[in-house]
């Protein structure tokens, strides 16, 4: 899959709710880090494809 294809995958309503989940949930956790890595199962991606968007 191209780098073109993958930042398609995701629609902007689904990258703007996983932003705001993760900026509104890392007061719950140690590091902004842990807030990814709880939340990016929970949208359907892995923690490393959410890092990318905070």
């Amino acid at each position: 899959m191209t780098k073109s294809k993958m930042a398609n995958r995701y629609s902007p309503e689904v990258r703007a709710r996983a932003v705001r989940m993760v900026f509104e949930h890392q007061g719950s956790y140690e590091t902004q880090a842990g807030a990814i890595a709880a939340i990016a199962p929970k949208i359907g991606c892995i923690p490393q494809t959410l890092s990318g968007c905070c």
